[in-house]
């Protein structure tokens, strides 16, 4: 069975347009209650929320959609995804629910979900539910209704939890940080994090009014960090995303640091402290200098595809901690069951204070490889696996690039495109292999 209304991270569109209207949300947490109801008799759903005006219309159709089907509901309003996923597993509810459209802009939304342990759920789960939602509804009765109420200490639960996965025995006083919370779930929540560990905090992006979610600012939008942090002589800005769990990070100098270079931070982290770290996950676009730098230093880079919800399902399989892509999707699975921007931030800050040294000291000799990418608009009808130039030019320009580069050819799951990535130690080797690559696919 297909799926017709989850894709790669939950439900997302358009508000106002199926499936992101009152009605479909009301049939959903229905579907989604009786799901609950065939292995509880009396289930608990907690709900959060991003900042966007349309979550006070979606969060009070999902709510009347659970009571319907007679599951209790309980409402934290603004927190981010992460935080959900903790709050889920910390107060023992049945199921996290997240409504969110993360990095996009305000007039879309959309709805994420989260087990009873705070972890992703699994396919089969998001076929249940479609299989339910096609269903005739089946309405509780008065005696059998949900109750709602409201968490009021969300943020400082989630707060305090945050704060507990950086060290005891480390602090960040004595440094400024700018903290920029793309007016979205943590606009409340990150500065005080910071604050409470000791580092004098200024505040972008930490103004929401419903319409200004990632318009400018957050991880998307680095300039207005690299900005603030130049104007105000901090040490670090940290810019998060609307539901903030990604991270972009930035230095003194103004330099951004991508998420594979922080990924690599964590792992000798852990390292210095004589930890064991068989492996790291990153993606089919993690930069091939993080991985040969993690191979020199012993730890096995395994590449998952593209999605933070596969580097899970691969950290999962393994057995391993640490993982991310280069977007600022972290995952240190020792420190929370999901990605979370403020945590990643956190273990960053505290590899830089257990060592006494400068991120780019800590990134000494791990020099990022140049990349370019270039999209290839298909015809209609256009199966560009059956190019009749490409297999040769691609054998070709893998011969040149040999074993200081890499090409990668793969469709969008979004768009009739084919995205074409060349990545060498020289950028016009780089430029020139994507063209002729490019070229060769234009001409199937």
């Amino acid at each position: 069975m297909s799926r017709t209304y989850f894709g790669t991270d939950g439900i997302r569109g358009t508000v106002g347009q199926e499936p992101i209207t009152p009605d479909f949300m009301l049939r959903l947490g229905h579907a989604v209650g009786r799901v609950l109801r065939r292995s509880e008799s009396r289930p608990s759903v907690l709900i959060g929320k991003d900042t966007r005006i349309s979550g006070y219309m979606i969060e009070s159709s999902l709510e009347a959609g659970f009571a319907s089907a007679g599951v209790d509901v309980l409402l934290t309003g603004p927190l981010p995804t992460p935080g959900v996923a903790y709050l889920t597993r910390a107060l023992r509810q049945s199921l996290g629910v997240v409504i969110s459209a993360s990095h996009n802009p305000f007039g879309d939304n959309g709805i994420k979900f989260f087990s009873a342990k705070g972890e992703k759920l699994p396919d089969a789960w998001e076929l249940e539910v479609e299989a339910a939602l096609a269903e005739a509804p089946q309405w509780a009765d008065s005696a059998r209704l949900g109750r709602a109420r409201r968490l009021d200490d969300a943020s400082g639960r989630y707060i305090e939890f945050c704060k507990n996965t950086f060290s005891s025995e480390l602090s960040l006083k004595g440094l400024k940080v700018v903290v920029d919370a793309a007016h979205g779930a943590a606009y409340h929540v990150a500065p005080d994090v910071f604050h409470e560990l000791g580092a004098e905090t200024v505040c972008i992006g930490c103004k929401p009014d419903g319409f200004n979610i990632n318009a400018g600012v957050g991880a998307t939008a680095p300039a207005s960090l690299v900005q603030a942090v130049r104007e105000h002589g901090a040490d670090y800005g940290i810019a998060l995303d609307g539901d903030a769990d990604r991270l972009q990070l930035v230095d003194r100098d103004g330099r951004l640091y991508n998420g594979d270079e922080l990924l690599y931070v964590m792992v000798a982290d852990r390292l210095a402290l004589g930890q064991a770290v068989p492996g790291a996950v990153g993606t089919l676009m993690t930069n091939m200098a993080v991985e040969l730098a993690l191979k020199a230093r012993g730890v096995e880079c395994v590449r998952a595809k593209v999605g933070d919800r596969y580097v899970l399902e691969e950290l999962s399989a393994r057995g391993w901690l640490l993982g991310g892509e280069g977007s600022g999707h972290l995952l240190a699975l020792d420190k929370h069951t999901t990605g979370d921007g403020i945590v990643s931030a956190l273990q960053v800050l505290q590899a830089v204070a257990r060592a006494g040294r400068s991120l780019p000291e800590l990134l000494h000799g791990v020099s990022l490889f140049p990349q370019t990418l270039i999209n290839v608009r298909l015809q209609a009808g256009q199966d560009w696996k059956s190019s009749p130039r490409l297999p040769d030019v691609r054998a070709a320009v893998e011969r040149e690039l040999g074993d200081a580069g890499r090409v990668l050819i793969r469709p969008s799951g979004t768009e009739p495109l084919v995205r074409v990535m060349v990545e060498a130690r020289d950028p016009d080797l780089a430029e020139r292999s994507a063209q002729r690559l490019a070229e060769a696919l234009k001409a199937a």
